[in-house]
């Protein structure tokens, strides 16, 4: 855990240094918003329905399996979707991201969402750009989906859904640095719908909120996906678990949940792996999370594994997001 991140959970003396540089950040954030509300700065419209999934801290809430069932929620539905998102651990500029891409030209995240949502993925630091080449590319999407773009309010949305991890919730209270919040909790009344990953109650916001669950019982090998392994296939084996996602414990949970027991590693999130970072493990079995897999099918050993997981979610959620849609663009799905 890096070590501003060690510090977002709790409260230390060190937080009389941070907290004033966290009320400078949420001034500085609160006035960001407020301009582009007035009209100072500009939203950028481009012409269909724009879904943002995002959060309002830092490190990994579950977003990711948010959109893979959103995306299939709308496909279901008769929409043409597409994805704009930014490229960590790679290149940010402007690409369409294919499912065989190189991980260090588009990043992980990117990657994952393209070979496993089944609709075209536009990387880049500006989304309204990437949107609106997607557009250009593929002029049958008729709704957007953004991928971690809540504070991008370059580009203008229609549709707000915040996901908050149940159990780190919102750290110590604080925005950056001192705590791990990108906008203050009030944030949170302004979005259509608030997605709760996990069991955890959330008495300090209002907004309509639902349930989502991310869960995933069969590996795959990271050199040959095909096939397949349960979880009762690897224990009694030595075994080691990498994650290098937002929130490693939450991959290690799940394993144990599973039975198993390993030794941890976690990485950095969206850590850049090379062969040589798991040679701790020898020949011995590796367990990662998807996101990691993407960037390790290179150079992957027969005994690496993946996780893939999905999300299950409120149906009552999609139900919303449908008829917002209806009811903003007066069409039904073709």
């Amino acid at each position: 855990m890096p070590l501003l991140e060690y510090f977002w959970y709790r409260l230390r003396p060190v937080h009389l240094v941070l907290i004033p540089l966290s009320v400078l950040f949420g001034t500085f954030a609160a006035l960001r918003r407020a301009a582009y509300r007035l009209g100072w700065l500009h939203s950028e419209h481009v012409g269909i329905p724009v879904i943002v999934v995002g959060n309002i801290t830092v490190g990994g809430t579950g977003k990711t399996p948010l959109v893979l069932w959103l995306i299939d929620l709308l496909r279901k539905s008769g929409y043409h979707p597409g994805i704009v998102t930014r490229g960590y651990s790679g290149s940010e500029r402007l690409q369409q991201v294919s499912s065989d891409a190189d991980p260090r030209d588009t990043g992980d995240e990117p990657l994952l969402l393209a070979r496993r949502a089944n609709a075209p993925v536009f990387a880049g630091r500006k989304r309204a750009a990437a949107a609106l080449q997607l557009l250009r590319a593929h002029p049958e999407c008729d709704v957007i989906v953004s991928d971690d773009g809540l504070q991008h309010y370059a580009l203008a949305r229609d549709i707000e859904l915040a996901v908050v991890d149940g159990e780190r919730r919102f750290g110590n209270g604080w925005l950056l640095p001192a705590g791990p919040l990108r906008e203050a909790v009030g944030r949170l009344k302004s979005v259509h719908a608030i997605v709760v990953n996990g069991e955890a109650e959330l008495d300090v916001v209002t907004a309509p909120r639902y349930r989502m669950r991310v869960c995933g019982t069969v590996f795959r090998n990271v050199g040959n996906p095909q096939e397949q392994a349960r979880a009762a296939q690897f224990i009694n084996r030595p075994l080691h678990a990498v994650a290098a996602i937002g929130n490693p414990a939450r991959f290690f949970s799940s394993l144990e949940s599973l039975g198993l027991q390993f030794r941890r590693h976690p990485f950095p999130d969206h850590f850049a792996f090379g062969a040589d970072d798991l040679v701790f493990a020898g020949d011995e079995t590796v367990l990662m999370t998807e996101k990691d897999a993407v960037k390790c099918t290179a150079f992957a050993k027969a005994s690496w594994w993946y996780l893939p997981v999905e999300a299950e979610v409120d149906p009552a959620l999609g139900q919303l997001i449908l008829t917002k849609l209806r009811l903003r663009h007066g069409r039904q799905a073709a």
